[in-house]
């Protein structure tokens, strides 16, 4: 007994060296996490490229040539009024084991433009080019096209034709040439397009007033980029938002020359969220490993201490092995069912687990059902912040101030000096 008591500091140290070596498992794992991430992204992006990637819709954009020279410009003009309004039908379609959330836009757009004003851009109406005037929508990934586009433009139909002149504002998309008067006046326009996405459904507020009217039975909608819906309604049955974004709102203007600005980086829209990422969650309870690692070692290290108990530091490996499992558990498991399954059946796992080693090693149904009781609280305890996003730090602090005081109140009566130095009468023994 004497020289477990003489031991006790380096067994201390020990322990806590364990414990570190331990994070470098730990580390490893959090890599495999982020493989299999990399994994389900490329099988996600394998479908999308094949059904239509995440669509950012642009437009129209009124593009008018004018020539000085052998040189030619792109004069762009915005409309007055833009209204959007329509629907999004997605699924969900898998890959092997990977979920990718797809969807089929059908969109209204119409609106109107005012005459261009050439000279508030100090062009001569004699070298614009009024016959070569041409209307594009961006459309960022044009295999999702699933219907012939018409514009009508003014009461004509004009049929739409992939491809677009310039570049100086959109890069992929359709474009109907379109007449334009030289004298005042203004064109209405409408179009409708049909197209498949995935993910993500972005607009860009090209009007001087931008209203846009999105419904679909999806229940978990994230409303992302530059601008937050005015209104929103959110049910199990889907959800209805509306925009309504003025020139004011942006930082480029209604009329420009050349590439000088690109609208497309105040786009706004919708994300179709999946609730549930189990590769998030698995690599938030990584982050806790030495949290876990440590307090079961600790509560170990306290049986040693108050029952008079040792075990090799072997053993402590094999128990540490043991939490870091639960992970690999908890990230093959929630592949194929549901997280909470799979959190219920990885921890119920190794509870059991460390709770039958336990009692092999130390002879005593008490001291593995105080493990098993520890780990169930720990579980439990992490179980609940990954649950509570927002207040997990709070929680997370609450938890760590009660355990603090829990190993205060256990400790309290336990004379360290006793402990760690042997006693002068001990020594004379010897």
């Amino acid at each position: 007994m004497q020289r477990m008591r003489e031991s006790l500091g380096l067994r201390l140290v020990i322990i806590a060296v364990m414990s570190l070596i331990l994070l470098i498992p730990a580390q490893m794992i959090r890599s495999l996490i982020r493989e299999r991430q990399e994994r389900r992204n490329e099988a996600m992006k394998e479908i999308s490229q094949k059904w239509g990637e995440s669509q950012t819709i642009t437009g129209p954009i009124l593009t008018i040539p004018s020539k000085k020279y052998s040189k030619v410009n792109y004069i762009h003009y915005l409309p007055e009024k833009l209204t959007i309004s329509g629907s999004i039908n997605p699924e969900i379609r898998y890959r092997g084991l990977y979920e990718v959330v797809l969807y089929n836009a059908q969109l209204q757009i119409e609106g109107k433009f005012s005459h261009p004003e050439i000279e508030n851009l100090n062009i001569s109406p004699e070298s614009v080019l009024w016959d070569d005037a041409f209307v594009a929508i961006g459309i960022s990934d044009m295999k999702g096209i699933k219907d012939l586009i018409k514009i009508k433009w003014n009461q004509e139909d004009y049929d739409a034709n992939p491809g677009i002149v310039t570049s100086d504002v959109l890069l992929s998309g359709i474009s109907a040439k379109v007449t334009l008067d030289s004298i005042e006046g203004e064109y209405e326009f409408s179009t409708t397009l049909n197209f498949n996405g995935s993910s993500n459904l972005l607009f860009t507020p090209v009007g001087k007033t931008t209203q846009v009217d999105i419904t679909s039975n999806w229940p978990n909608p994230s409303f992302t980029g530059n601008y937050l819906p005015e209104t929103r309604d959110i049910s199990p049955d889907g959800f209805r938002a509306k925009w309504k974004i003025l020139y004011l709102n942006r930082n480029y203007p209604q009329q420009w020359i050349g590439s000088q600005y690109k609208p497309t980086a105040s786009s706004f829209g919708i994300n179709l969220y999946l609730p549930v990422d189990e590769y998030q969650k698995t690599m938030r309870t990584v982050k806790y490993a030495i949290m876990f690692i440590s307090l079961t070692f600790l509560s170990f290290f306290l049986i040693e201490l108050l029952n008079k108990k040792t075990l090799h530091p072997i053993q402590y490996l094999l128990i540490g092995f043991g939490l870091l499992v639960f992970y690999t558990l908890l990230l093959s498991i929630s592949e194929h069912i549901p997280f909470k399954y799979a959190y219920l059946i990885a921890s119920l796992g190794i509870i059991l687990l460390i709770a039958a080693y336990t009692k092999g090693v130390l002879k005593s149904n008490l001291h593995a059902g105080i493990i098993g009781g520890i780990l169930l609280l720990l579980y439990g305890f992490l179980y609940i912040i990954l649950q509570l996003e927002e207040f997990a730090l709070l929680m997370g602090s609450i938890g760590l101030f009660i355990i603090l005081a829990v190993l205060m109140y256990i400790t309290r009566n336990i004379d360290w000096f006793s402990i760690m130095v042997p006693e002068k009468n001990d020594e004379l023994g010897n």
